[in-house]
C-alpha cells in the first residue's frame, strides 16, 4: 500500500508502521534517530493532509521525524502555528514539538516507551465508532437502522432519538481526516441519552433527532483526508448524490428528504484557522431573513455561553445567490428551509482560550457539543 515502513540495518532498531485503521504515512529514509516521511493522497484524489502513524523501538531517545511533502498538501496554511498530537497508550494525546519551515513540518519527542503514536488530530477509530454505535443503540428510546452500505462495503449508521415534532440532523466526518467531528458526536450522544440532563429531556421533547456519527466510513479506515473510497468529496455532492459516486450522501439526503429538516448541524474540522467557528446559508437562493436571524442568534448564543466559541474568524460569506448549493449546509437551508450550519473545530487549538498541553483535544470537543445543544434548547421553540 505504500503506506508502511520497517527497516533494521546493523543496530538500528528504529521501526514505522502506519498499516492500521486510519494510518497514513510513507517512509522514505529512516534512520537511528528519526525519518523523512510523507503523507499519502487519498485514493483517486490529489488530496492529502492527514497522517498518524507508529513509531517503535526508540525509548529515551529522542527521535526527529520530518514530513517533507507538507507544500503539496490539501492546506498548506495548517501547518504555520500547528503542532502534532502524540500518545503512547492511545487515549491521552498531548501536543509534541512540532515546527514548520521550508515546506518542512518538523516533530521532535523523546518517548519513554516502545510504541510511540501520532497523528494529525486525536484518531476516532473504526473500531470506537462501532462500540459508540452499539452502546447507543441499546439505550432506551434509541433508534438505530442502517441507512446504507458504502463503496467498501461497510454500514452507513443512523441513530434516532426523541419523539417531538421538529426534525434536526446532526451529521460528521463528511472530511473523515477530520477526526475532531466525531468526538464531537460522542459528547452530542452521550449528553441526549443522559436521563439525569434536563436540557437533554426537553430536547427530545421538543424534536427528533437523526444523528449520522461518521458519514465517510470508508475515508476514515483508509486514512483519508477529505474523501470517500472513489475519492469523491461528498461534500460536493449534495445537489446530485449519485449510488456509484457518492452513496453516503444519497442515503442521507433520502433520508432526509422523509422526515423533512427543521434544524440541522454539519461537523467538520478546519486546518488553516485556529478557532471553532459556524458558517450558514447567507447566499442561497431562497434566502429567508427571519432563518438567517435564527442561524444569527444560534452562533452569538453560543459565543457568550462559552469560550470555547468566537465570532471574529472563519469563512468569508457567500454573496446573494451565490452560494454553492453541492455542500449540505446550503442545500438542506434550500431545500427544507432548514437554519442550517457547519461548525469548523480547528486542527491547532482554538487560541481565544488556548491549552498547552493538549491543544484543541476530544474532551474539548466533546465539551463544545455539549454547549450547543444547550443552545439548541434555547431556542428550539423559534425553530
Amino acid at each position: 500500500s505504500g503506506r508502511v515502513g520497517a527497516h533494521y540495518q546493523g543496530e538500528m532498531t528504529l521501526s514505522i508502521t502506519s498499516c492500521f485503521d486510519s494510518g497514513n504515512i510513507r517512509v522514505l529514509t529512516l534512520t537511528d534517530s528519526g525519518a523523512d516521511l510523507e503523507i499519502v493522497t487519498d485514493h483517486q484524489s490529489d488530496f492529502y493532509q492527514w497522517f498518524h502513524f507508529r513509531v517503535a523501538g526508540a525509548a529515551g531517545r529522542p527521535i526527529t521525524l520530518r514530513i517533507v511533502n507538507c507544500a503539496g498538501s490539501a492546506y498548506p496554511l495548517g501547518w504555520p502555528g500547528y503542532r502534532a498530537r502524540v500518545s503512547e497508550d492511545r487515549e491521552t494525546w498531548t501536543l509534541a514539538e512540532t515546527t514548520y519551515a521550508d515546506d518542512v513540518l518538523t516533530i521532535r519527542h523523546t518517548p519513554a516507551g516502545n510504541a510511540l503514536w501520532i497523528a494529525y488530530f486525536a484518531p476516532y477509530s473504526m473500531e470506537r465508532h462501532y462500540d459508540l454505535v452499539a452502546r447507543m443503540a441499546a439505550l432506551p428510546g434509541v433508534r438505530q437502522r442502517e441507512l446504507a452500505r458504502t463503496l467498501d462495503g461497510r454500514p452507513l449508521d443512523c441513530l434516532t432519538l426523541g419523539d417531538g415534532p421538529k426534525p434536526v440532523w446532526l451529521y460528521a466526518r463528511q472530511h473523515p481526516g477530520e477526526s475532531m467531528a466525531e468526538w464531537w458526536m460522542e459528547g452530542a450522544l452521550e449528553k441526549l441519552t443522559d436521563p439525569a440532563d434536563a436540557t437533554a429531556r426537553l430536547l427530545r421533547e421538543k424534536a427528533t433527532f437523526h444523528i449520522v456519527p461518521n458519514m465517510n466510513p470508508d475515508g476514515s479506515a483508509r486514512g483519508h483526508l477529505r474523501t470517500n473510497a472513489a475519492g469523491v468529496n461528498l461534500n460536493r455532492e449534495w445537489h446530485a448524490p449519485t449510488a456509484e459516486r457518492s452513496p453516503e450522501v444519497l442515503a442521507v439526503r433520502n433520508a432526509m428528504d422523509e422526515t423533512g429538516v427543521a434544524f440541522a448541524i454539519d461537523v467538520h474540522g478546519d486546518e488553516a484557522i485556529a478557532a471553532n467557528f459556524v458558517a450558514g446559508f447567507e447566499g442561497i437562493p431562497s434566502f429567508d431573513p427571519a432563518k438567517a436571524a435564527l442561524y444569527a442568534r444560534f452562533r452569538e448564543a453560543l459565543a457568550a455561553r462559552t469560550p470555547d466559541f468566537q465570532l471574529e474568524k472563519g469563512y468569508v460569506v457567500a454573496a446573494a445567490g451565490q452560494a454553492n448549493l453541492s455542500m449540505s449546509t446550503n442545500q438542506l437551508a434550500e431545500r427544507f428551509g432548514a437554519v442550517s450550519m457547519t461548525l469548523e473545530m480547528p486542527f491547532k487549538d482554538h487560541d481565544d482560550n488556548a491549552d498547552p498541553v493538549h491543544g484543541w483535544s476530544p474532551a474539548r470537543c466533546k465539551t463544545l457539543a455539549h454547549a450547543c445543544l444547550d443552545n439548541l434548547a434555547a431556542m428550539i421553540d423559534a425553530l
